[in-house]
């Protein structure tokens, strides 16, 4: 049943990054009445973009949670650390990409992803 549920997460995800681009994202950053920060709408579009897709890699990341606790894996401590700290270490450096560091959220994406991954190499 777990396996089956991990599968449900990535499928998820891959359903919620396509089909959201195509069907959402897609026409909404086509819209000249977004808010424009930092001097034009740019930031705003890039900012719905990377956020609507940080979603995609939390699922995945509990998805491969969810297949850890099936294995009845010893490690599931280490498993779970590392697995959280490369989610928020992925999530900001997206985050820093896609804003050109103007979205701070990758400062605590990446102060997540510290504590737990040094949490998970002192365990």
């Amino acid at each position: 049943m777990l396996i089956i549920a991990a599968l449900l997460c990535f499928a998820i995800g891959v359903a919620h990054s396509y089909l959201g681009e195509r069907y959402i994202l897609e026409r909404l950053l086509r819209k000249t009445q977004i808010p424009h920060l930092f001097g034009s709408d740019l930031f705003t579009k890039r900012t719905l973009r990377f956020a609507w897709h940080l979603t995609t890699i939390a699922w995945w990341g509990l998805g491969y949670l969810v297949w850890a606790a099936s294995q009845e894996e010893p490690n599931l401590r280490l498993i779970i650390l590392w697995t959280v700290g490369l989610v928020f270490f992925t999530s900001g450096a997206i985050a820093l990409v896609a804003s050109r560091g103007k979205h701070l959220s990758w400062v605590v994406f990446w102060a997540i992803a510290a504590l737990t991954l040094f949490a998970g190499t002192s365990s």
